[in-house]
């Protein structure tokens, strides 16, 4: 996973604010101290979203040398051309430029021009920054020196060099926003498939969509509009809540946004939190002495259908669905629903393995006591009394055929 702390334009087409200078003013930091700070920002959030940590972080403050090295080989090949102090990649030289946003060069290339400020040094209006050394920012502080100038690399060219050097020519799957299909990947298959006369060079693109607010509008980065999980924490939610949102759509869809719908997904993960532990306790075993291989014939099938769910891809809201059809399913047994919870979880991140019952302080306890024995007695408006004072200090009370049972609220 790359961080491009370099280069970020407001715009992929090489215009608009400097998003680092942007944020450097905004907060008082230099570059590479906001740089710094929101890449231990991102690190953060990814451990709190419970997602695989990448193996090679790579930043492209620290990759100046590759990216050169690339510009070379481009050069080399006849790929580029310098004007007005910046170095171009020269896209009427690639017969097969825009292919995976199809776009149509002539028709498409009018519009472009007229649509972003227009560079008088692009011979064409697909062509892109290579290398920039004459920029409209004077106070650039992030420069290194370069047989093309003293300078900075341009955010297309940064993605392939590091993608490449960790992952090799070719690999195999990209991810990415929807939004970078027309200009920044595109850019970079065309550079890359440039400079090694490999194709392809990605097999699989994986495009989501965008994260929308309820009146409509993208939630952008750049943006005023933009909730970080910073907020949502402030509001009572915890990372795995979000996760768990995130799953109830298809990544290739929009995903409207509001705290209603963060408030069902928070709930339902709860429910799910509270049903493992039900079943940890019923079955009374530890996390590696289930055996999927031993399954009964109808858990087979939650396994099979959860597998093709996932593998169509990667439906999660059937795939959750399912779960919950596992999990009200009275002729699969406790031990099987609790190891398809834990076999579904690697694909749900929801940390299911490690849930575990809290110790519930003896103040909670005596009020919990306090509260089943009004419910015994039937003084049903003290019971509903102490329900609320349990639920405002955190905890929620269930009652069962035998007592009751206190748990800490997620």
């Amino acid at each position: 996973m790359n961080i491009t702390d370099v280069g970020h334009l407001t715009s992929d087409a090489d215009t608009g604010e400097d998003k680092l200078l942007k944020g450097a003013e905004r907060e008082k930091k230099t570059v590479w101290e906001v740089a710094d700070f929101y890449t231990k920002a991102f690190k953060n959030d990814i451990k709190e979203l419970n997602l695989l940590f990448p193996k090679v972080f790579p930043k492209a403050t620290e990759h100046i040398k590759e990216q050169i090295e690339l510009i070379k080989k481009l050069e080399k090949k006849g790929f580029i051309y310098q004007a007005g102090g910046n170095v171009y990649f020269d896209t009427s030289k690639l017969k097969d430029y825009g292919k995976l946003a199809r776009l149509n060069l002539e028709e498409d290339g009018e519009k472009a021009r007229a649509r972003v400020e227009k560079d008088i040094n692009k011979k064409n209006p697909y062509d892109f920054v290579l290398w920039f050394t004459k920029s409209k920012f004077d106070e650039q502080e992030m420069k290194w020196d370069s047989p093309f100038g003293m300078g900075y690399p341009g955010w297309h060219l940064e993605c392939s060099a590091m993608s490449m050097k960790y992952l090799g020519e070719q690999f195999d799957i990209h991810c990415g926003g929807i939004d970078h299909i027309p200009v920044h990947h595109t850019n970079e298959i065309a550079q890359s498939e440039a400079a090694t006369g490999k194709k392809p060079w990605v097999k699989y693109w994986l495009h989501n969509e965008f994260l929308v607010l309820k009146k409509g509008e993208k939630m952008a980065k750049s943006g005023d509009n933009f909730v970080t999980l910073s907020t949502l924490k402030e509001k009572g939610f915890v990372a795995l809540d979000y996760r768990y949102f995130c799953l109830g759509t298809v990544y290739r869809k929009p995903l409207m946004f509001d705290y209603e719908a963060l408030e069902s997904a928070k709930t339902a993960r709860e429910k799910l939190v509270e049903r493992v532990l039900d079943l940890k306790e019923e079955v009374k075993i530890g996390k590696g002495k289930l055996n999927p291989e031993k399954f009964s014939g109808v858990a087979r099938r939650y396994q099979d259908l959860f597998l093709e769910q996932v593998s169509d891809d990667l439906n999660t809201p059937q795939a959750l669905a399912t779960m919950w059809d596992l999990l009200k399913d009275s002729t699969v047994k406790d031990n099987e629903k609790l190891c398809l919870l834990y076999y579904f979880d690697q694909v749900f991140g929801l940390g299911l393995e490690n849930v575990k019952e809290e110790k519930i302080p003896a103040e909670i306890l005596k009020l919990a006591k306090e509260r089943e024995k009004a419910r015994q007695t039937k003084d049903w408006a003290t019971s509903d009394k102490l329900r609320d004072e349990l639920t405002k200090k955190g905890y929620s009370v269930d009652d069962q055929k035998e007592g009751f049972k206190v748990r800490k609220i997620k």
